[in-house]
């Protein structure tokens, strides 16, 4: 069993990385921010809880890797687990060699931003670490078990079949770690019908049935579904070519603008992305935050109760990410939205959580409330576990073969 996992998730330009120990039960983690600049850094925390702050002018991905890596050169990792956006059909998490890499590569057209940059970091990985097992942990993943009639659209059968178009799913490490701990937290451990709110500046609700996924509200991409901070969400696919005969707009401008300029920030005239802000100044009287406040919560609420219809039974509702776990205004706020499922909110018990405190936010009638801390790092470095020890087991398994035979 892998005693050390370090997790790498590797943007454009940016590293996110944290080392987890399990024995000593800690973690160690950082930041490598505006790489390829002058100003590229690495922020975080290193051995003994104390603060980190690299000036790397310039530094791509492999000498950020190599700079922050030395800070951990006394915990040398047993395993590195790589966060990946888009596994296309891969339905778990898996070894990385040259067909997984393959695989990813395959899939960047899905996620052209993310992918390449996932790429890069493996590479880096590899050169730093050429015999540590790697393992690939798909954001897509966990909705692989989505059945056709949840992730099919209504388009031509050739585009899905040719060209891979169909609703797939994001978030999913947050959603499979949340809707487990908190059916554990329940006492029905990956047992009955959950609706789980990931929100923050990127947001997604999941249905989830028995531990498995059944539907969410983001699609080909991560656009699709609720109001996030700068992307807009749902909106109706004539849009683009209302824009493009009015404004002028070509489908690069205009995908820019529903990624980067919309949601929150566009909803707000362009006041902010941060909750937090705009809830200080609807609290000040500025309509524009107001608005966006309550379009975020009434889309929320809306997507909750359609993704309801993917489950038999509905046991209760789990909130996580940064909006999730530390507003007790915005769940209050959407939850007003739903009377008519039975949720009871108790005012107290939510007004006391937040800051990675988890527990349960209902009056103890109807279904059940939670706020539940994601830990995305931990999810992965756990399947990153298991995926290593499954392929110890089999190594041992086909060298052991030889003998039986003989004997």
């Amino acid at each position: 069993m892998s005693k050390s996992v370090l997790v790498i998730n590797c943007g454009s330009s940016s590293i996110k990385f944290a080392l987890l120990l399990e024995e000593q039960n800690f973690r160690i983690h950082g930041l490598a921010e505006n790489l390829g600049t002058e100003n590229a850094r690495i922020k975080g925390v290193t051995v003994g809880n104390e603060p980190v702050d690299i000036h790397i002018p310039f530094a791509d991905h492999k000498k950020a890797l190599e700079v922050g890596l030395e800070r951990l050169a006394n915990y040398k990792p047993d395993a590195i687990g790589h966060r990946v956006v888009h596994g296309g059909s891969l339905t778990k998490a898996e070894l990385i060699n040259d067909e997984i890499i393959e695989k990813i590569r395959e899939a960047t057209p899905l996620a052209p931003l993310h992918n390449p940059a996932h790429l890069i970091g493996i590479e880096a990985t590899q050169r730093l670490f050429p015999d540590l097992p790697q393992v690939a942990v798909f954001d897509t993943a966990f909705h692989q078990t989505m059945p056709a009639h949840a992730y099919r659209y209504a388009v031509p059968k050739f585009l899905y079949t040719d060209f891979g178009v169909r609703r797939y799913g994001f978030h999913g490490t947050s959603h499979a770690y949340v809707s487990e701990r908190g059916s554990e937290l329940a006492g029905s451990f990956k047992q009955g019908g959950w609706l789980t709110a990931h929100l923050g500046n990127g947001s997604s609700t999941c249905a989830v049935w028995n531990g498995q996924s059944v539907d969410t509200s983001m699609g080909l991409t991560p656009l699709e579904g609720l109001v996030m901070g700068t992307r807009s969400g749902d909106v109706d696919p004539s849009l683009h070519s209302f824009l493009a005969a009015n404004l002028g707009w070509d489908v690069y401008k205009i995908d820019r603008m529903l990624n980067k300029e919309s949601g929150l920030l566009g909803l707000s005239d362009n006041l902010s992305n941060d909750m937090r802000t705009l809830i200080e100044a609807s609290e000040n009287g500025n309509e524009d935050a107001t608005l966006a406040i309550e379009v975020f919560c009434y889309r929320l609420a809306k997507s909750l109760a359609a993704l309801s219809c993917g489950l038999p039974r509905l046991d209760g509702l789990f909130f996580t990410g940064g909006i999730g776990e530390n507003s007790a205004y915005i769940r209050e706020k959407t939850m007003a939205y739903l009377p008519h499922f039975g949720f009871n909110l108790d005012k107290d018990a939510n007004n006391v959580l937040k800051r990675g405190t988890e527990g349960r936010i209902d009056n103890g009638t109807g279904p059940q409330i939670w706020v539940v801390p994601t830990d995305e790092e931990g999810r992965i470095a756990k399947e990153t576990q298991s995926v290593v020890e499954q392929e110890v087991e089999n190594t041992t398994a086909k060298k052991s073969e030889p003998e039986a035979t003989l004997a």
